[in-house]
């Protein structure tokens, strides 16, 4: 259950992390490759990491990701608050997930 919670917190976000790119571009005049390359690729980078669950290291990297997306406020101020939302869903998906994978390994 862990996984998938965490997966779906991952896909949601990079929702959010895609469209911080016009953000970058229109309003706060980041140049456009530079938008490109930071909005975009967390979003790469959160949808592999959404797939790749499966391996435990990966959780490792989620919460880099949880980190990255707060540093991201540095360029877009919202961020800040937004990475902070998904880094404290990140945390309930990570305990409650492996909270349940235990009671039904238990079962």
């Amino acid at each position: 259950m862990r996984r998938r919670l965490c997966a779906a917190i991952l896909s949601l976000e990079a929702i959010v992390l895609g469209l911080t790119t016009p953000v970058l571009i229109s309003v706060e005049s980041v140049d456009k490759a530079q938008s490109l390359w930071i909005g975009l690729g967390l979003t790469v980078a959160s949808l592999l990491l959404a797939g790749l669950l499966r391996f435990s290291w990966a959780f490792h990297l989620g919460w880099v990701l949880q980190v990255a997306a707060i540093a991201l406020g540095v360029l877009v101020t919202p961020m800040y608050a937004l990475g902070l939302i998904f880094l404290v869903l990140w945390f309930t998906a990570f305990r409650l997930g492996g909270v349940i994978d235990r009671d039904r390994a238990a079962a």
